[in-house]
């Protein structure tokens, strides 16, 4: 890449965003690098995309504050501009099943066997022959 002259070009603009980007999650609150991106620096004006306008306002207002930190660690930037970009696809946290114990497993199936015949006995005997945790 270092010998194509338009790949070298793009190949630094890449370093530099990712290193932005790495510098703005440092110095923001987890919750705000999660749902924001660094999009861009150009005379000393940090674009940065937000999922929200909430965020958007709040980053707004920490502003000052973010470019001293940002400074402080050696970046070129004055200034910070938000964007809100409803499109910009915000990271969902990976879904977990949650795992009964193996009393929870019992007590439900005690449970059934005290109801009568209804919709619920047999949904408390469906939930509590699922498989769950080995432990406790």
């Amino acid at each position: 890449m270092s010998d194509n002259q338009e790949l070298r070009t793009l190949l630094d603009t890449v370093q530099t965003l990712t290193a932005l980007q790495q510098h703005f999650s440092h110095v923001v609150p987890p919750h705000f690098a999660q749902y924001s991106q660094v999009l861009g620096l150009r005379h000393g004006t940090l674009s940065i995309a937000t999922a929200n306008g909430t965020l958007a306002a709040k980053l707004r207002q920490l502003a000052p504050d973010i470019v001293i930190k940002l400074q402080n660690r050696g970046c070129e930037v004055s200034v910070i501009r938000v964007k809100v970009q409803v499109t910009y696809a915000t990271p969902t946290p990976p879904h977990e099943p949650r795992l009964l114990t193996r009393t929870a497993q019992h007590q439900l199936h005690e449970l059934s066997l005290s109801l009568g015949d209804t919709p619920l006995k047999q949904a408390l005997e469906k939930f509590s022959q699922r498989k769950g945790q080995t432990s406790r």
